[in-house]
């Protein structure tokens, strides 16, 4: 509806979003950086946050950029079942036979990293979404994939990505040696007061336009209400434009704010 009102030509506070037009904050482009480090590494990387602060979304991002011929992505988000499920999961996303017994399959997938990394010549990389709900035994058995020769070879890069109970729970002496091995550790928090208008600015100008609809009283209401949590920032600007609209208005003040959270709570 808003769309019209303001000669849009999309929905500028969509999910449905290109890599390439994610808004670059401080802390995403700290995130970015630090992943491209643990590539090298070929390390264990730990990516927190909570729900809707983009780490996933940034993770993304960095993958969608690396060379295929050199990188070979295996992504998991079946995180809530046994340490067979995961292993499933995993030997499903390497393309190979899931009807093997635990042993088998751990066999298989540490085989298929080793070809990756000898033959192919690509850098393996397992990313694990949602990790806050995978069970203790799974993430000892995580550990061991990284295990290569007596621990003097990395041959699997593995991301686990959750929200900030995880990191909570890798700090606990059951989880040891696996918070030992991890070498990049980041906490992705919401965007920051000053960045918060550019981010708006940013995603009505991928929409087709260069007006600035959201009057800074309006910007400092979002920010008020989603501690600028970027999933919950699109979800409170994209029902303030719709009440905007509604009054047949052209700029977003915080009354147009209150009215749109008042609406979603």
């Amino acid at each position: 509806m808003y769309c019209e009102h303001f000669g849009l030509t999309r929905h500028p506070f969509s999910k449905e979003i290109e890599t390439y037009e994610l808004f670059d904050s401080e802390q995403t482009l700290e995130l970015e950086n630090r992943l491209k480090y643990l590539l090298t590494l070929k390390g264990i990387g730990l990516v927190t946050g909570d729900a809707g602060s983009g780490k996933t979304t940034a993770c993304r991002k960095v993958v969608k950029d690396l060379n295929p011929g050199l990188y070979k992505i295996f992504y998991v988000t079946l995180t809530t079942g046994n340490v067979m499920d995961i292993y499933k999961s995993i030997a499903w996303e390497m393309g190979l036979s899931t009807e093997r017994s635990l042993s088998a399959l751990y066999k298989a997938i540490k085989d298929e990293i080793q070809r990756l990394c000898l033959e192919a010549r690509q850098q393996p990389v397992l990313i694990i979404d949602e990790a806050q709900y995978l069970r203790n035994d799974i993430l000892t058995n995580l550990r061991l994939l990284t295990n290569y020769e007596m621990d003097s070879k990395n041959r699997l890069c593995l991301v686990m990505i959750g929200q900030a109970d995880l990191r909570r729970r890798l700090g606990m002496g059951v989880h040891e040696p696996l918070w030992q091995r991890i070498v990049m550790n980041y906490h992705l928090a919401g965007l920051m007061p000053k960045e918060l208008s550019n981010y708006l600015q940013h995603h009505l100008r991928l929409a087709g336009t260069e007006q600035k609809i959201f009057e800074p009283a309006a910007v400092e209401a979002i920010f008020q209400a989603t501690n600028g949590l970027p999933r919950k920032v699109n979800l409170l600007a994209h029902y303030t434009l719709n009440a905007v609209t509604l009054e047949a208005g052209r700029t977003a003040t915080a009354e147009h704010v209150h009215q749109a959270h008042d609406e979603i709570s």
